[in-house]
């Protein structure tokens, strides 16, 4: 069967996550009858609206009938916050689009082996460039479940340099999701989770990118010397009995990464000339406060121009273009209901006068406790949310807008906040066997489950360490701009 191109959410998925919005929709509505009305004032402090601390009084509670629960979706697109919720919808649709068409034609693919052809002598460097790449393009631009097409390519590789295919799926898969979750301007976890805390999009790139290198020499670290080990010992390797049969397919490496194709030199250049653009567009924010509002737009319009521009000058012709363009599209539109299932959560608590409620009776422990165990909670929030709902843009709609007031009230700078998030989000990705994406790659290898466990367990106990050094950092020096 012909794979489609792009990301891909399974029946399953979907499934299991409709049922779970749609009973945490159904909590939210009883929460507006059991807990009573409350609500806390609103000031304006450096221009922005925020909560008065003190401030908190129960209130008479609001005719919300329990009707209103089951429509709350599309209510939702008529609130405050509504025009947001569309805006980002429409960037995930154009960048979605953009890399579905590149996968489509086979850019994403030309510009993998432009790496290998580069450093087919230089194992170990091959090694950390492949690595990088794909580390690079989930921290920037999202990229994660489009890596699974290429899973195959990248054992292909690690077998015939001799490793295995951990080796493969580390320096394809859990690389871009190590970037994925380091994110410097991701538009889909970062870029979304900022527009929903008002922050100017990509703000506090200089830290997220210390933290992308420090979470690269982890990772490089761990996935170098398993290779080494190998190198040294081939039945050193956890997959050693497994791998025998497969590595005799693999002899040679795959051929065709070997090929340079000038259209397809074309089409990357021009890729990343409108990667330029966006970059300069992420830089300009800080300094051109004009743009701020547009920026997500800009940066979603300036990818699906580099993607369908890529396309084009691939030679694949203009309809794989469009059919790429489609089954990109075709492939997110069931992220749209839960999207807006995981907006309507908050809609309903707000419509039934109880949010601000909970958030005092959230807030008066942490609170006490202080900032740090506050932005660690957040993290051990997003990492518990994540084994249920996978989709990084509906699980900011869910969590944020609680999080958001509660990291003010607290104390936490909601940069921090958003920061806690993206790694909760993204480093849990390849850990839960609940995760699509994961047992996709997994099911394209000989690696089972618990084998996967056994050998990522030391680097995520690493990662997890380290992100959470990074979260007491940013907690000291007030992470912002606010």
């Amino acid at each position: 069967m012909d794979q489609k191109a792009g990301a891909q959410i399974s029946q399953r998925a979907f499934i299991q996550s409709l049922v779970i919005l749609f009973v945490l929709m159904l909590i939210a509505g009883v929460l507006t009858l059991v807990i009573p009305a409350g609500q806390y004032s609103r000031i304006e402090v450096d221009g922005r609206e925020t909560i008065d601390p003190e401030s908190f009084q129960f209130i008479e509670r609001p005719d919300y009938p329990i009707w209103r629960w089951f429509v709350a979706p599309f209510e939702a697109l008529g609130s405050e916050s509504g025009l947001t919720v569309v805006v980002i919808i429409v960037v995930l649709f154009f960048a979605g689009g953009a890399f579905a068409v590149m996968d489509k034609t086979g850019a994403l693919r030309a510009f993998i082996g432009s790496i290998v052809r580069k450093y087919s002598g230089q194992k170990y460097a091959l090694l950390w460039m492949v690595s990088l790449a794909f580390m690079f393009l989930g921290a920037t631009l999202g990229t994660f479940e489009e890596v699974v097409l290429l899973v195959p390519v990248m054992i292909a590789l690690s077998y015939s340099l001799g490793w295995d295919a951990l080796v493969g799926l580390g320096m394809s898969i859990l690389a871009t999701n190590m970037g994925f979750s380091a994110a410097i301007s991701n538009p889909y976890t970062l870029g979304v989770a900022q527009q929903l805390a008002g922050l100017p999009l990509f703000s506090g790139a200089w830290l997220r990118v210390i933290v992308f290198a420090v979470i690269y020499l982890i990772f490089m670290t761990f996935l170098s010397a398993y290779a080494r080990r190998i190198d040294i010992d081939p039945k050193a390797s956890l997959v050693h009995n497994e791998d025998n049969a497969e590595r005799q397919k693999y002899a040679s490496m795959d051929a065709s990464l070997l090929e340079e194709d000038p259209k397809q030199n074309r089409a990357i250049n021009f890729f990343g000339i409108m990667l330029i653009f966006i970059f300069i567009t992420m830089l300009a924010v800080p300094f051109v406060p004009a743009i701020s509002d547009y920026a997500l737009p800009i940066v979603g319009i300036l990818f699906l121009i580099g993607g369908l521009g890529a396309g084009f000058l691939s030679g694949k012709g203009g309809k794989t273009v469009w059919q790429g363009l489609m089954e990109g599209w075709g492939g997110l539109a069931p992220s749209v209901p839960l999207i807006l299932m995981a907006a309507s959560i908050r809609y309903i608590i707000d419509s039934g006068g109880v949010t601000d409620t909970i958030l005092h009776a959230a807030a008066t422990p942490f609170q006490q406790l202080g900032a740090f165990p506050a932005a660690l909670v957040v993290y051990a929030l997003a990492l518990g949310i994540e084994f249920f709902i996978a989709s990084g843009s509906a699980k900011a709609f869910l969590m944020m807008p609680i999080v958001l007031p509660l990291a003010d009230l607290i104390g936490v700078t909601r940069q921090t906040a958003v920061l806690a998030y993206i790694f909760g989000d993204g480093f849990s990705n390849l850990a839960y066997p609940t995760n699509p994406v994961l047992l996709i790659s997994l099911g394209l290898t000989v690696v089972g489950y618990p084998k996967w466990l056994r050998w990522t367990a030391k680097l995520w106990l690493w990662v997890i360490l380290a992100t959470v050094v990074f979260l007491g950092i940013a907690v000291a020096i007030n992470f912002g701009p606010f």
